[in-house]
């Protein structure tokens, strides 16, 4: 068989294609990375699928600013990784933490043999690196749940992944990371994605404070469970790719990883069923199935290239098990976390990473020809407080970051995170976006000026509080404030 091809520093582009043939070099290793490129592409429809999924959590008046933030956070986020991104991943000169600027711009970024894999081009390497930057930055928008204006979610995109995301993954999958070389085990994003995105999307719903409800019925539940079936459905179908590239290549454990990703998901969704059917005396939800199934997909992802089988049953099951335990988390914490994504993401990544140090088998690993990672059950005990390790530095790092970063862009002026008390609660979708929205127009005037009845109503007794009070001041307010209710009404 060929020798794989090797990087060659004298040619860092992989050599000047007017003067060679830069394809001879991987000849015979041609499916390698036609396998990947594939993954890639079935891994970009996760983010539509969770721009599916949130439309479908939120309430109908905030469902379309959640898809239209779907397709934006995947522009941004590839402009960020083709600016600087890439580089401070993935640059081979990075130090312990974070890359430098070898490839800003790009540069030299073509036909090498990439950092992951000698048998994947470097620009096939990027691409599907990209869309991992950007389903996890996608996932972290989800703590701006129904209160967060848009254009600041995506400022805070783009910074997020360069200080946040880039670093995490440099610490992770970089040859010269620390978590890389400790090692703690992450065959596909349980730290970098899954474990960093959940600890973000608590801290984004921490700094912009909970939601405003007025007790309506429809506060807290998924106006449409259809989009959430159908998110969740892309979401699966893209986690093949995304657990299934992780491997870079197309060996039999790239296969195997794919393999575990449907049995953690089916597992995970029978988990969450059954927790649902012992809470709601044998009663069913298509949510919480369709929660299981991402739970068991979130804990999976460190694991997949690591462990048999039916420990991947176990992983899927007991992840979902945990996640839909924690029914009461945000009033346990305090904070008004929408979507779950601390839960699904946070947690779940949490859970999956402790495993895979437990049930890493080093047999498993060994199917592409060349890897050894024992777990414990391989006598190998010590994995599991690298995997701990790996857990207290990213949430830490993610959680705290985060919130400096938000805190820093709320009190920007002109900036504002969050939209009006009034626009939230006629909506965001009203307040952001112009002639459109979710449905049909005839039920959503209609729902429109059942809010608008709202609040004034909500208005009206504020007015009421301000008069009753003992201070000029609360007076002069409640009066300007009546005659801009009455104004609007008119």
């Amino acid at each position: 068989m060929a020798e794989a091809p090797a990087f060659d520093p004298a040619f860092p582009s992989g050599g000047n294609s007017l003067e060679v043939d830069v394809n001879a070099q991987y000849v015979g290793f041609e499916y390698h990375y036609t396998y990947l490129v594939f993954c890639g592409f079935i891994v970009w429809l996760i983010i539509p699928g969770i721009g599916l999924l949130y439309g479908g959590l939120a309430r109908r008046k905030s469902a379309l600013s959640l898809l239209f933030q779907s397709i934006l956070v995947a522009a941004v986020t590839t402009f960020q990784w083709m600016f600087w991104g890439y580089s401070l991943a993935y640059s081979r000169t990075a130090n312990a933490f974070i890359g430098d600027f070898a490839n800003f711009g790009m540069k030299n970024v073509a036909a090498a043999p990439s950092p992951g894999s000698p048998y994947i081009p470097e620009i096939v390497f990027c691409l599907y690196q990209m869309l991992f930057c950007a389903c996890t930055v996608q996932i972290v928008i989800g703590g701006s749940f129904e209160r967060g204006r848009i254009l600041p979610s995506l400022i805070f995109g783009f910074f997020w992944a360069t200080i946040v995301y880039c670093p995490i993954a440099c610490w992770t999958w970089n040859s010269n990371g620390w978590l890389y070389n400790l090692p703690s085990l992450d065959f596909a994003g349980g730290g970098p994605v899954h474990i960093a995105s959940g600890w973000a999307g608590l801290a984004y719903a921490f700094v912009l404070g909970k939601r405003k409800h007025t007790g309506e019925k429809s506060h807290g539940k998924p106006h449409n469970t259809t989009l959430v079936f159908l998110g969740t459905v892309l979401i699966w179908f893209g986690w093949f790719g995304f657990n299934g590239g992780s491997a870079l290549n197309a060996s039999i454990r790239a296969m195997y990883a794919a393999f575990n990703t449907n049995t953690a998901a089916s597992t995970g969704a029978i988990g969450w069923v059954m927790v649902d059917m012992i809470r709601n005396k044998g009663k069913f939800s298509v949510v919480g199935a369709c929660e299981g199934a991402i739970a068991g997909l979130v804990g999976i992802t460190p694991a997949a290239g690591y462990v048999s089988v039916w420990l991947a049953a176990v992983i899927g099951f007991l992840t979902a098990v945990v996640c839909a335990s924690l029914q009461d988390l945000n009033d346990w914490l305090r904070i008004d976390e929408g979507l779950y994504v601390f839960k699904l993401h946070g947690i779940g990544g949490m859970v999956g990473s402790f495993l895979t140090g437990i049930f890493a088998d080093q047999a498993i690993s060994a199917l592409d020809g060349a890897t050894l990672a024992p777990g414990a059950i391989n006598g190998n005990g010590i994995q599991v407080g690298k995997q701990l390790a790996e857990i207290t530095a990213i949430s830490a790092y993610s959680f705290v970051i985060s919130c400096v970063l938000l805190l820093i862009l709320k009190y920007i002026p002109g900036l504002g995170l969050r939209v009006s008390e009034e626009a939230e609660m006629l909506g965001l979708d009203m307040d952001q976006f112009f002639d459109e929205q979710i449905g049909d127009w005839a039920e959503f005037e209609n729902m429109s000026k059942i809010t608008h009845g709202d609040v004034r109503e909500q208005g009206m007794r504020d007015v009421e509080r301000k008069v009753e009070s003992n201070s000029d001041s609360e007076r002069a307010s409640a009066e300007r404030q009546a005659v801009q209710i009455d104004g609007k009404a008119d």
